[in-house]
């Protein structure tokens, strides 16, 4: 008999043994939640069933994206590593246009057992749904790869199929991905690995059947590169394969991934669905029980869906991509802040992951107030509720485009053995590429760190003059915030070129207790608190600090403070800005009438302006 007629037969009889054994749905997997909302705000249940695609968004839509061929390098992996012309055909929306700079998320969908390159743009109307979803602001124009894992020398017998797939990643990394992101507008800057990795909040890889095993093991191998997954009625062969799912040995591989790759700090979402009256259904609903008993795979992270009565075809394709993609690549993933939003709202946002709770200060013992426009600060003066609005709103936003925002200073290993490390970390306010940065430190007596205040605003401010500003949360204390502040210089200058940010000339910035961290991290130096020597700060901008000590080579200073400040007194700033110009030293102070302690930007005061003053400062002391 004819191998591949053999081979055949024993898949099909090997598929009817198992669908006759296991024709059954797990009661974990049962639901009676049939209300997912395309381009609903509220998060998604963790398991459910689809909603069914409404009739118009399977006729044709008014502004209708087109399909190109794309012919690529790649090698023959199964083979013999030769090279080889493969195809893909890529879907572009309507208005794309090569001649401007839009950018676009991206799709890769790849076919099941027999499947072809192009064939998601051929059957069950799955164009016109990404057509309509698309013309009605159900998702973001984007980009959509239908690809291959077979090439004009692949074998499509099933077991040279599951070959190869499970090579087909190295197609993915290696070709079909930089060559794709190379001709077509994609947040990838450029098809360096950097670029690349940096740009997979833009990226999504999805696939049916023999391609959703792929979507699978692309997870496992390529999860640097893509953030958004969606399995349709398949699990896992990382180990194993069709008949022998090993979904604990599976599930465990895909945590030791996610550990790995730090994939819970740089996000992951998984959509995983399967039809009801699928024939293959067991691999999925097996595998979605072993997931959802791991507390790292929650809604944030993976949901189950399954199709009322779908079967093993495009029907339920289209479904499944109907109800994943508007979740993924939602228009706008939520609304705007407002200032009547609840503090706790933006802390608790699932947006901001783990480090929501770090916005806020941590010790709520130190502020008042439930909504935006009433924040209060202790020892703090003129809070603009504005100004707190669009910092919140800055944040969400720059999440929403793919930019990360928060960076942790401390390994996982270094919080372990300390636990008050985890309420520490840097905020990103973005300037220009590769230019010169700044950290900034809030107040807050030691007990608290009152960033929303005194450090982010004068951070969003730097980075809207080009600098990169950092906001630093550090733990209370000075000892610690010291010790802190010393890890941060040494972060960023360790990943200088994954920040794109130059570290010479850099500044340090304070108020209150943070001045007092700049001015004393400045005198001394980041050895004396307990990292390897790195370059002084080129000035240091403090603001109301009762600050005195002068050690003799203190960096150049520029100081502010007003005249009713209680708790630091001008004549003492102005003091040890004497003392440090008298060392030959740049210095300048500027004391504000009647204004008192933790004036901020002082937006609309007497100092209204200040910061002006305190960059050209900065400017001038640079080399």
């Amino acid at each position: 008999m004819n191998k591949k007629i053999l081979s055949l037969l024993i898949c099909i009889i090997s598929l009817i043994s198992l669908v006759a054994c296991t024709n059954r749905e797990s009661d974990d997997m049962k639901t009676n939640n049939n209300e997912t909302i395309i381009n609903d705000n509220t998060p998604l249940e963790q398991t459910g069933f689809t909603t069914t695609v409404p009739n118009s968004y399977l006729g044709a839509a008014n502004n209708k994206g087109t399909v190109e061929r794309f012919d690529y390098n790649s090698k023959d992996y199964v083979g013999d590593s030769s090279n080889i012309i493969k195809t893909a055909y890529v879907y572009l929306p309507y208005g794309y246009d090569e001649e401007d700079d839009t950018k676009y998320d991206i799709f890769y969908l790849m076919h099941g057992w027999t499947g072809h390159a192009g064939e998601y743009f051929e059957y069950g109307n799955v164009k016109n749904i990404i057509d309509n979803l698309i013309e009605n602001g159900n998702i973001r124009p984007m980009i959509f790869v239908s690809a291959t894992f077979y090439n004009a020398n692949s074998s499509t017998d099933f077991s040279s199929s599951v070959k190869e797939l499970r090579a087909f990643h190295l197609d993915f990394e290696n070709h079909l991905m930089p060559s794709v992101e190379e001709k077509y507008h994609t947040y990838a800057q450029t098809t360096s690995k950097k670029d690349l990795i940096e740009s997979r909040s833009h990226r999504g890889f999805g696939g049916f059947s023999l391609g959703s095993v792929t979507t699978w093991l692309e997870f496992c191998y390529n999860s640097d590169y893509i953030k958004f997954f969606l399995p349709m009625s398949g699990s896992s062969w990382y180990y194993g394969g069709y008949g022998d799912f090993r979904f604990k040995d599976n599930v465990d591989y895909l945590e030791e991934v996610i550990d790995e790759h730090k994939l819970l700090e740089k996000g992951f979402f998984i959509y995983h669905a399967v039809g009801t009256s699928d024939a293959v259904k067991y691999q999925s609903i097996g595998f979605a029980d072993e997931l959802l008993k791991r507390n790292v795979f929650d809604n944030n992270h993976y949901v189950f869906y399954q199709k009322e009565d779908g079967e093993h075809d495009y029907y339920s394709v289209r479904e499944f991509i109907y109800n994943a993609l508007p979740v993924m690549f939602p228009l706008k993933k939520s609304v705007q802040y407002t200032l009547d939003t609840k503090i706790e709202d933006v802390i608790k946002d699932d947006i901001f992951a783990d480090y929501g709770r770090l916005i806020f200060p941590v010790n709520k013992g130190y502020y008042s107030g439930t909504t935006l426009k009433d924040l209060r600060l202790t020892w703090y003066n003129y809070i603009d509720p504005y100004k707190t609005l669009e910092i919140c709103n800055y944040f969400k936003e720059n999440v929403i485009a793919g930019n990360q925002i928060f960076y942790d200073i401390y390994s996982k290993e270094e919080k372990e053995v300390d636990p008050s490390k985890v309420d520490t970390g840097l905020f990103l306010f973005k300037g220009n590429k590769n230019a010169k940065f700044a950290i900034c430190n809030a107040g807050g007596g030691f007990a608290y760190v009152g960033a929303m205040h005194d450090s982010f605003p004068h951070a969003l401010e730097l980075s809207k003059r080009g600098y990169n500003a950092f906001a630093l949360i550090y733990r209370p204390g000075f000892d610690t915030a010291m010790e802190d502040l010393a890890r941060a210089i040494a972060f960023i200058f360790e990943h200088k070129e994954e920040l794109e940010i130059d570290v010479n000339d850099y500044s340090l910035w304070g108020g209150s207790a943070g001045a007092r961290m700049a001015a004393t991290l400045g005198s001394y130096s980041t050895s004396y608190f307990g990292e390897k020597e790195y370059p002084r700060p080129a000035a240091v901008i403090m603001q109301y600090t009762g600050y005195s000590t002068v050690v003799g080579n203190e960096p150049p200073t520029y100081n502010c403070v007003g005249t009713f400040d209680g708790i630091a007194s001008y004549k003492t700033m102005q003091n040890r800005i004497n003392k440090i110009k008298a060392n030959g030293t740049d210095a300048m102070i500027e004391i504000f009438d009647n204004l008192p302690h933790g004036f901020g930007l002082g937006n609309g005061t007497v100092a209204d302006g200040w910061i002006d003053n305190a960059i050209k400062f900065w400017q001038r002391n640079m080399n």
